[in-house]
């Protein structure tokens, strides 16, 4: 990383934001570049925790650094539209392969989202049938998702707004409609984000009111017993 700083004039601290990577979506604009970094997430069906990988973006008038955790196929479409020339990847610039990455990573948070709403529906009929510890310690484990969740999206917004805004000419002005529809479906994620999060709170109202009917029905028991 320091060797790829020193060839393309990075910044030591911006090194050093890219190494650590546990900080909160952010953008910078160093005048001859754009840094910002955003959150992966990973969802997976086997574990059901949620998990996050940091992305780093080094912007500048003819060249694209990214720097991720680890390797995956999250972009492998992208490369391939690369080598084989499909698309606008090989001559709309770098700015419109950065949204195409940004896009893709947007993409991926539908993706958990939907995982969410799957675990939210099981969770509501035991809310309904029978509702036990083990259905309050989901809710927690849900609450806990959805508040890193909300840290790792809602960021995002202002750092495109900030790409689109930026005055040093990176962000191309035949690349902002592309920029604004990625804003859009940022905009969409976090709504339907909102929206779960109520849903999850809501449920543990639901939840204390099933014990508490569980409750007066075992004391109107041992009364009539009595």
């Amino acid at each position: 990383i320091e060797a790829i700083g020193k060839r393309f004039n990075v910044h030591p601290l911006v090194l050093e934001d890219v190494v650590n990577t546990g900080q909160r979506p952010k953008a910078e604009d160093s005048g001859d570049y754009l840094f910002f970094v955003i959150k992966m997430l990973h969802y997976p069906e086997s574990t059901c925790e949620m998990e996050s990988e940091q992305l780093g973006f080094v912007l500048g008038g003819s060249f694209l650094l990214t720097f991720r955790e680890s390797q995956g196929p999250e972009f492998d479409e992208i490369r391939e539209r690369i080598r084989s020339g499909k698309g606008r990847l090989r001559t709309a610039g770098v700015d419109y392969l950065a949204y195409a990455l940004v896009d893709s990573v947007v993409d991926d948070y539908f993706l958990t989202l939907e995982r969410l709403a799957e675990r939210i529906e099981i969770l509501e009929d035991d809310l309904v049938t029978d509702p036990t510890a083990d259905t309050l310690e989901t809710i927690h484990r849900l609450k806990t998702d959805m508040i890193f969740l909300r840290r790792s999206v809602w960021p995002l917004r202002e750092i495109i707004n900030r790409l689109i805004l930026s005055d040093g000419g990176l962000v191309r002005h035949s690349s902002v409609p592309y920029w604004r529809d990625v804003y859009d479906h940022t905009i969409h994620a976090i709504e339907t984000m909102e929206t779960y999060r109520e849903i999850v709170s809501g449920m543990l109202d639901i939840y204390l009111s099933s014990m508490s009917n569980k409750l007066n029905q075992t004391m109107k028991i041992l009364t009539l017993i009595a």
